[in-house]
């Protein structure tokens, strides 16, 4: 058996990534993750979402791709999805500041919830670059392999979708734009919607109407941004 076999992947990510988890790497990673929950750590998201990202969003329904850096590590937040809570949990500042540029660009009212489940079903990938983290230590996964392997997310996106959006909020998701083929797929970069830097252009971006724009332009059905209440 393969190690991705072990793995619970939608079909079309896991066809165009099996050869990634049988790399050292990834074998490494997940001797790392057991090693770290035998030792009694909590690592966030739970074991089953930690694909969460691919799993709601099939490879070949994917329109637009959101980036983030890690997931929450505070208890119950994080679900695999970047910038997205679970139910139930405050929506935190970042994610604050995405609604208020909604709310400014198409003039969508401020979500009760912080779950962005409903843009994952409907083709945005929100993917963070790191896939795990241990509670209360933020980054503290970032470099022990994820990075190629989201990284291999993004080339496979980039090269096997047609026009695509991909919003590029703040340095680190910036950084990843040289995976991207920017002939084929708008890319879209501003501050990151951090409370440090929101104030220094992504509020005022117009990002979330520059994309149904374009989705619209290529004969595509623009994404609802409205997030229904739970």
């Amino acid at each position: 058996m393969s190690a991705a076999d072990n793995v619970k992947l939608e079909a079309g990510w896991k066809a165009a990534l099996h050869d990634e988890f049988e790399k050292p790497y990834m074998r490494q990673l997940g001797d790392f993750l057991r090693a770290e929950k035998a030792a009694g750590k909590e690592i966030y998201p739970p074991g089953p979402l930690i694909f969460n990202a691919l799993n709601s969003t099939p490879l070949d329904q994917v329109k637009v791709v959101i980036i983030g850096q890690d997931p929450y590590h505070g208890p119950g937040q994080a679900h695999g999805l970047c910038f997205s809570v679970q139910p139930g949990v405050a929506t935190p500042p970042s994610l604050l500041n995405i609604y208020k540029e909604l709310k400014r660009d198409l003039n969508i009212d401020i979500p009760a919830h912080g779950c962005l489940q409903h843009w994952a079903e409907q083709g945005v990938l929100l993917l963070n670059t790191s896939l795990t983290v241990e509670r209360g230590n933020a980054g503290s996964h970032a470099a022990k392999g994820w990075q190629p392997f989201t990284d291999r997310v993004i080339e496979v996106v980039s090269a096997q979708r047609p026009h695509l959006v991909f919003l590029l909020w703040g340095a680190h998701a910036q950084g990843k734009e040289k995976l991207i083929d920017t002939q084929r797929h708008l890319a879209l970069r501003s501050p990151h919607p951090s409370p440090l830097s929101a104030h220094r252009g992504f509020i005022g971006n117009g990002h979330f109407s520059r994309t149904n724009k374009f989705l619209d332009q290529q004969g595509l059905t623009p994404i609802d941004w409205r997030l229904p209440a739970l």
